[in-house]
């Protein structure tokens, strides 16, 4: 359910839709939002103006857009997902943003399947509109039964799910795949805070075959941190001591005044 839309501070017309709606061309970043606040502000800010850099050749400042997601949730909404989307039509002479509010999304459940495919988003260092590619191949992975898709590239190397991160315990540290892949907020406010909480955090190459020889994994977006009990026909242990740390490791992470 759409609570709400507005581009630049203003509901939007079918002619500032047009746009968006014709040209499959721009960049995103997607919170939760508790009590007016969300983890990691700076690093989503950070995230924008560089893909405005990368896509338009221009920054995006991050006070207009902390104004604009405050304007979006007004004063009767404090707890929502939040999605900021920019596009630059044409004949503007500045980066439209788009904000969309809906209801919070819920903390992850049980366990994840993910079903492997040979698939890796293109500019995948960009959180960029237009993810054709692993909506296709997650939905297909959820008729057949699973939770979501595992991109893969040549030899079986992982990158990342279809919406998350992934990340493997060894059993000594957490090992994050250095494949091609989108480094999410969740998994940058991680790597730094884990080695204090005794799991030391490191970037390698993990292929499939490499699964059984792992003891555990996690996937991690704005959602939180979900455990992964199976990946294709294989059965993944969930350790829980494992689970709970970065979990809580996590949950410490302060949120931020938008």
């Amino acid at each position: 359910m759409l609570l709400r839309m507005e581009i630049d501070g203003r509901p939007p017309t079918a002619e500032r839709l047009r746009h968006p709606a014709l040209v499959n061309y721009g960049h995103f970043t997607a919170m939760q939002v508790r009590g007016g606040r969300v983890r990691g502000l700076g690093l989503h800010l950070a995230r924008l103006d560089a893909g405005n850099r990368e896509l338009f050749g221009a920054g995006l400042d991050g006070d207009l857009v902390r104004h604009r997601v405050r304007h979006a949730l007004g004063d009767d909404v404090r707890d929502a997902s939040v999605r900021v989307i920019v596009h630059w039509p044409d004949d503007a002479d500045a980066a439209a943003v788009m904000v969309t509010v809906r209801p919070p999304a819920p903390s992850p459940g049980a366990p994840l399947s993910l079903r492997s495919v040979s698939y890796q988003r293109p500019a995948p260092h960009i959180k960029h509109v237009g993810g054709f590619g692993q909506m296709y191949h997650a939905r297909r992975a959820v008729r057949e039964g699973f939770d979501d898709a595992l991109l893969t590239g040549p030899g079986g190397v992982i990158a990342e799910s279809a919406i998350a991160n992934i990340g493997f315990f060894d059993g000594t540290g957490v090992l994050w795949p250095d494949a091609p892949c989108l480094s999410g907020i969740t998994m940058q406010l991680l790597e730094p805070l884990l080695p204090a909480a005794g799991l030391p955090s490191r970037r390698g190459p993990v292929r499939l075959a490499d699964l059984p020889s792992l003891r555990s994994a996690v996937v991690t977006n704005s959602h939180g941190v979900a455990p992964v009990s199976r990946i294709d026909d294989l059965d993944l242990p969930v350790d829980a001591a494992f689970t709970r740390t970065v979990t809580e490791t996590y949950e410490s992470v302060p949120w931020d005044a938008i």
